[in-house]
C-alpha cells in the first residue's frame, strides 16, 4: 500500500471522512432512511417484533427483581424512527397494561429532522397513550433513572484505519496511508491491532451516558467480537450489496471489482460501516465507572430474555399457523448463519 511522505499532500483522517460520509451535510444519516427489505441492509429490529418483545421482557424482569423503578424511563438511543421503542412498549401494553402507563418513554436523537417522524409514528402507534420524550443531545438529558437500550449505534461511530504503524488519510476519494495521531496509536498499542479499524468517541459517549442518568441498565446490540481479527472489515452497504472498502479503491488487487462501482458514486448515500472492537467498547464504559453485566451472543441474549416464552404465548394464543410465522421471522435474529452469533449483546449497569 502506497505511503504518501509529503505532509503537504495529507488530506483528511478517515474518521472525519467517515463522519462526513454519514452525518455531514447531505449525509446519509442526515435523513430517513428505510431499512428492511427497501433499504439497504437489515437490522435485527426490521427482522422482527419479537426483538423489541424479548427486550421488553428483559425490562419487566429487573423492574420485579427492584433494580429499576415502575416510573422509570425507556431511553432509545439511534432510534431510526422509533421502530424498536415502540416494539418494546407494544410488548409491555401486552404483558403488563398498568406498567406500560407508570413507565416514561424517550428518545436521545441528535438529529433533528427525525424528531417530527418519532413523534408522528408514536403518536399514530399509540395515540395519547405515549408523551414521548426527545432529547436532540446528552447535555439537555438528566433522567434519575432509565432503561437504555440500543441496536447498531457503535457500528457507526467514525473510525481510524490502521495498517501496521500507519493510519488511513482520504484526499477526496483517493486514499494513502500515513502516521498515525496519538489516540490511534495509543489504542492500537493497547489492543495489538496491526491491521483494521479503531472507533472514535467510545469513551466520550460513556461518560456522557454516565453524567446524564443517575442509575441505568443498557442494553446494546452490535456485531463484531472481542477478539482482534487484525483485518480489515471497513464496508459499505449499497440495496443489500456488500463492497469491501478497499475494493473500490486504488488498492485492489483485482481490478474487475472497481468496474461495477466506485467509492465516489456510493458517497453519501449508501451505509459505511465496520465491526465493532467490544473489547475496547468494555474498556471504555469501565473507565467511565459503568460496569459489565454481561457480554454474549445475541441468540443467548434473547433466549435468556425470554424469546422462546414469548413463541409459546403466540402458539397458544393464536394457533399453530401464527406460531410459525413468528418462527420463521424469529429465526433470523437467532440462527447462528445469520444473526445470532455474529451480534453480541452487552449489558451494561450504573448503580
Amino acid at each position: 500500500m502506497n505511503i504518501c511522505k509529503n505532509s503537504q499532500e495529507k488530506g483528511v483522517k478517515f474518521s472525519d471522512f467517515m463522519q462526513d460520509w454519514l452525518y455531514g451535510r447531505e449525509g446519509y444519516y442526515s435523513s430517513y432512511k428505510d431499512i428492511g427489505k427497501e433499504g439497504d441492509f437489515f437490522t435485527a429490529v426490521s427482522a422482527s417484533s419479537f426483538f423489541g418483545g424479548s427486550i421488553a421482557n428483559r425490562l419487566i424482569k429487573i423492574i420485579k427483581d427492584k433494580y429499576l423503578h415502575k416510573d422509570t424511563t425507556i431511553l432509545e438511543i439511534g432510534a431510526h424512527k422509533g421502530y424498536l421503542l415502540a416494539d418494546i412498549a407494544q410488548f409491555i401494553y401486552t404483558i403488563d397494561e398498568d406498567l406500560f402507563d407508570s413507565l416514561n418513554f424517550a428518545i436521545l436523537e441528535p438529529r433533528v429532522e427525525l424528531h417530527t417522524v418519532q413523534r408522528d409514528y408514536f403518536k399514530n402507534s399509540f395515540g395519547n397513550r405515549i408523551e414521548l420524550k426527545i432529547f436532540s443531545n446528552f447535555e439537555d438529558m438528566s433522567l434519575p433513572s432509565a432503561f437504555v437500550v440500543a441496536n447498531e449505534i457503535f457500528d457507526a461511530f467514525a473510525c481510524e484505519v490502521i495498517k501496521d504503524d500507519k493510519m488511513l488519510y482520504m484526499k477526496k476519494f483517493d486514499s494513502y496511508f500515513d502516521k498515525q495521531d496519538k489516540y490511534t496509536e495509543t489504542i492500537s498499542k493497547r489492543y495489538t491491532i496491526k491491521k483494521g479499524e479503531i472507533a472514535k468517541g467510545y469513551e466520550e459517549f460513556a461518560l456522557n451516558l454516565y453524567k446524564s442518568i443517575g442509575k441505568f441498565e443498557f442494553v446494546t446490540f452490535d456485531y463484531g467480537d472481542k477478539l482482534v481479527r487484525n483485518d480489515f472489515s471497513l464496508r459499505i452497504y449499497d440495496k443489500h450489496k456488500v463492497y469491501p472498502f478497499f475494493s473500490l479503491t486504488h488498492f485492489v488487487e483485482d481490478k474487475n471489482l472497481t468496474k461495477e462501482k466506485n467509492l465516489q458514486s456510493l458517497y453519501k448515500i449508501s451505509d459505511i460501516t465496520y465491526d465493532v472492537n467490544f473489547s475496547h467498547l468494555i474498556d471504555s464504559f469501565l473507565e467511565a465507572n459503568i460496569k459489565t453485566l454481561s457480554y454474549m451472543t445475541q441468540l443467548k441474549a434473547l433466549v435468556e430474555f425470554g424469546l422462546l416464552d414469548l413463541l409459546e404465548i403466540v402458539k397458544n394464543r393464536g394457533g399453530q399457523k401464527s406460531y410459525l410465522k413468528e418462527l420463521n421471522k424469529v429465526k433470523y435474529l437467532i440462527d447462528p448463519s445469520f444473526m445470532g452469533e455474529r451480534f453480541k449483546c452487552v449489558i451494561f449497569r450504573k448503580d
